[in-house]
């Protein structure tokens, strides 16, 4: 009984991994691109000041800043649940999907102009250093399986085949 039940958490927790290595992985791709994209806004002369200001910030004040987008984007999800509900799934959808874009967007930027403030915070120091590294552990598990060679090697021979074409 034991045996089945160590198998069956086993297979609980890999899928549990799994699971958040996906989600992971979805917003490392975003991430990155989106704040590269929020960071030429910042060049604009009305955002500028604002990202000096926002980089200047002490540490509490830092992760309001970061939580608040979160917090103002939860009206915009209850209204695509909303819609949802009132048959209109197509616009909820696309509501949850702006919105995600969106707020992924903005908390990437806020977090790269905000990281240096909250890090003076020895609670948020050491829980970044924690996620920092169980993350790199879980995309490294990733990197190593068969199914992302193989996705890879897939990606590349159709750059290749693409190439041929252009």
């Amino acid at each position: 009984m034991k045996a089945i039940l160590r198998m069956l958490l086993a297979a609980l927790r890999g899928l549990l991994r799994f699971v958040l290595a996906l989600l992971i992985l979805f917003e490392e791709w975003g991430w990155a691109p989106l704040a590269r994209v929020m960071a030429r806004l910042g060049r604009l002369p009305v955002f500028r000041q604002l990202e000096r200001w926002i980089g200047r910030v002490p540490p509490p004040l830092a992760l309001l800043l970061l939580l608040a987008p979160t917090l103002l984007l939860l009206p915009v999800k209850l209204l695509a649940l909303w819609l949802i509900a009132a048959g209109r799934a197509g616009y909820g959808l696309l509501l949850i999907l702006v919105a995600k874009l969106l707020g992924t967007a903005i908390v990437a930027r806020l977090f790269q102009l905000t990281r240096p403030a909250l890090l003076q915070m020895p609670w948020f120091a050491r829980l970044y250093a924690r996620w920092t590294i169980w993350k790199t552990g879980l995309l490294n598990w990733v990197h190593a399986s068969a199914a992302w060679r193989w996705a890879r090697a897939c990606k590349w021979r159709v750059r290749r085949a693409l190439r041929r074409f252009t």
